[in-house]
């Protein structure tokens, strides 16, 4: 009898965690990520939290401080924004302002996880780089109260350095062959 109480228990437990994992796709099907939608919209193949793109672009893509149409605007992480954020430069209306598009930025409607395209972004940083800006806000109908700090953009036209290609050790160059001795690996390593 004890038995089978037991066997119930863990045969409820099982069905909620199976339930709860069927259940999170699901929710996020209509939660749209600003990094999927900025991967998709740019072209940059970065995967991994917005906060990291900057970083992760590094000899792979050009960057730099200027915003270029196409290009995508890497966000730091803050405490108000732990993650980061990434939008795509859509159009350049000044050497102060800029239209972006990007996902989970305001809630409209109530809902987070939504697409806002031609946002406008003004570049409020003392030096006029792009270090600081302040994003449109749609609850408030203006632009957001805090100043967002970025870390640059990436450049998404092509012009992707590189990866280094895979050249084949000394030793394989040499035409090695189990069999022929170390002899011939030492002496090819010398080169």
């Amino acid at each position: 009898m004890l038995h089978r109480r037991y066997l119930a228990a863990a045969i409820a437990s099982v069905m909620t965690v199976t339930g709860l994992f069927a259940s999170i796709p699901a929710a996020a099907r209509d939660y749209l990520q600003c990094v999927p939608f900025a991967r998709a919209e740019s072209g940059v193949e970065i995967r991994g939290n917005a906060k990291t793109w900057w970083s992760q672009a590094a000899g792979t893509y050009a960057r730099g401080e200027e915003p270029r149409k196409g290009a995508v605007m890497a966000f730091a992480g803050t405490r108000g924004m732990p993650m980061g954020h990434v939008a795509v430069v859509k159009k350049i209306v000044s050497d102060r302002e800029i239209l972006i598009d990007h996902a989970n930025w305001s809630p409209i409607n109530g809902r987070r996880g939504q697409i806002e395209r031609d946002v406008r972004v003004v570049d409020v940083s003392d030096a006029g780089d792009w270090s600081m800006v302040r994003v449109w806000y749609a609850p408030i109908g203006d632009l957001g109260l805090r100043a967002n700090p970025v870390q640059g953009f990436i450049y998404a036209d092509g012009t992707r350095e590189e990866a280094p290609s895979f050249k084949a050790p000394v030793w394989v160059q040499n035409d090695w062959k189990p069999g022929n001795g170390l002899e011939v690996v030492a002496a090819s390593l010398g080169n």
